[in-house]
């Protein structure tokens, strides 16, 4: 039998950093299972999760504003290792007794610290050295609480880490999580094994083991039914369920017309022929179609793709039969973003329900990859045996093409796009960067404009290219692409696609923009 992969864990709790999900993920590199909680998780919560060790993450506020966030003071009497991360520093230092005040010169950036002790946090690092360190703050300490001692400081920061040896109590004003903090991991690293004493047991091998082990009492002799869309998250867990129960699971796969170029044939092939699955091709394009003529507005679209794939999904999973369970691909990211930082939300995204499925057909929820980060369910489709261009598949939004099209979705304009699409993967592929950025995709823009083929003129349309670099969709960049792939993507779109006479590439960030136009 695999390893209790969950025996031992951290919890991370959250006082609202941009970097929370960074702390979990570099935790969650090493091996070590973790979960993030808002920072007013009771004390029982806490007790009841039994943590090898707690990290406080960093934070917007003052831990002199009117509402800073103040966790139970309690959890200092756990006899559990504690790593305060900037305002999670700058609250232990508070709650013990310290002086935390506001900084003369505020730090945000690369800083230079002075490493003063190499015990504990600093095992293995050099003496006196000088290490590069992120920091993001407006507030320092100005003095330890009694019992610490230095570990490093900066010319701003002079306490920049600090220590309580004896109570397991750790401090650091800067980042470690960030790449930025270029020896951060190996500090995390030595809190998690050195002082928390884990051992790396969180790994996906042993994740699938326990997973089907685990579906396989749950589901028991019911049938479960599982929305395919062909993406990395269902995928995986259609093949994971598949695994556990076999004939007792069905798979829906909806085609609403707003799909990539012959991808419900591949995701036919793979999973009724390859996999031998019970699975359902609903061909719902003229009904998606019908719906959506004359509709421009993006909301209205979304509500309309939603609420028709609820009632195609239904429809078919009533000819079914007795089915007692569905399952969907949440991932842990959608778990952490339905709630705040400042404790559990009354709204819980949509992505979480498929729309309301759940509710409407009163089928019992399972969710096998709810505690993965992305990359983590593509380590898990490897140890299945997907196949690679589905594990490495790029997102592809819920509403599919429609949110790539601006303005009125016909027959036309999809395939006007479809074929832009296809050009612009190929030739991503071809430069090899398919795997190396986060989303490359076409828009079809509502607009057109004059052009010269030939000794004619022109007045067609405008297809945008969007390649972003993100590690989690929420920040993301565009790509710096080589020119040459750009003017080939370009030249190829305007000379093969008919109705383009013009190409653009989007150069915005998210923020202030989004990854996807609607």
């Amino acid at each position: 039998m695999a390893n209790n992969i969950y025996e031992e864990k951290i919890l991370i709790l959250d006082f609202g950093s941009q970097y929370t999900q960074l702390i979990a993920r570099r935790v969650r590199e090493t091996q070590v299972y973790c979960e993030i909680h808002p920072f007013n998780l009771s004390l029982q919560d806490i007790k009841a999760f039994s943590p090898n060790g707690i990290i406080l993450s960093g934070g917007p506020s003052s831990i002199y504003d009117r509402d800073a966030p103040m966790p139970d003071r309690a959890i200092l009497d756990l006899d559990v290792p504690i790593l305060g991360i900037c305002y999670g520093m700058q609250y232990l230092t508070h709650i013990l007794g310290g002086e935390v005040a506001k900084a003369e010169d505020r730090e945000y950036g690369r800083a230079v610290i002075k490493i003063e002790d190499i015990r504990d946090l600093f095992q293995g690092f050099t003496l006196q050295d000088e290490e590069m360190a992120w920091m993001s703050h407006g507030d320092r300490i100005d003095r330890m609480p009694d019992g610490f001692s230095l570990l490093a400081g900066s010319v701003n920061s002079p306490f920049a880490a600090m220590a309580d040896t004896g109570r397991r109590i750790f401090g650091v004003q800067f980042h470690p999580e960030v790449a930025h903090t270029p020896k951060g991991y190996k500090i995390l690293k030595n809190f998690l094994f050195k002082i928390c004493g884990c051992r790396p047991l969180w790994n996906m091998r042993s994740f699938v083991e326990r997973t089907i082990m685990k579906l396989r009492e749950e589901i028991g002799d019911d049938r479960i039914i599982c929305g395919l869309s062909g993406g990395v998250d269902s995928s995986v867990t259609a093949v994971l369920l598949h695994q556990a129960v076999g004939s007792q699971l069905s798979c829906i796969f909806v085609d609403n017309a707003l799909l990539r170029r012959g991808e419900s044939q591949e995701v036919m092939d793979l999973f009724r022929g390859h996999y031998n699955m019970d699975f359902h091709l609903v061909d719902a394009s003229e009904r998606f179609l019908r719906h959506l003529k004359g509709v421009t507005d993006p909301e209205e679209k979304r509500k309309i793709i939603g609420r028709e794939f609820i009632r195609v999904f239904e429809k078919k999973a009533g000819e079914l039969g007795k089915v007692k369970f569905l399952a969907q691909g949440t991932l842990y990211p959608d778990v952490i973003e339905s709630v705040s930082f400042k404790g559990p939300s009354a709204t819980i995204k949509s992505h979480h329900n498929v729309g309301g499925l759940p509710e409407i057909m009163k089928l019992d929820l399972i969710e096998p990859l709810r505690e993965l980060f992305k990359d983590e369910v593509r380590q898990v489709g490897v140890e299945l045996g997907l196949p690679r261009e589905l594990v490495m598949r790029q997102p592809f939004p819920g509403p599919g093409l429609a949110v790539r099209i601006l303005g009125e979705i016909t027959p036309e304009r999809l395939e006007i796009l479809r074929s832009a699409d296809v050009i612009l993967l190929e030739e991503i592929w071809k430069a090899d960067l398919y795997e190396k950025v986060w989303q490359s995709f076409a828009v079809l823009l509502p607009i057109r404009t004059v052009g010269v083929m030939g000794d004619s003129r022109t007045y067609e349309n405008v297809v945008a290219i969007r390649i972003v670099d993100s590690l989690d969709a929420m920040t993301a960049d565009w790509t710096r692409v080589p020119y040459d792939v750009l003017a080939r993507v370009s030249n190829r779109i305007i000379n093969n696609v008919r109705g383009v006479n013009r190409v653009v590439y989007d150069i915005s960030s998210k923020p202030p923009s989004t990854i996807e136009w609607e």
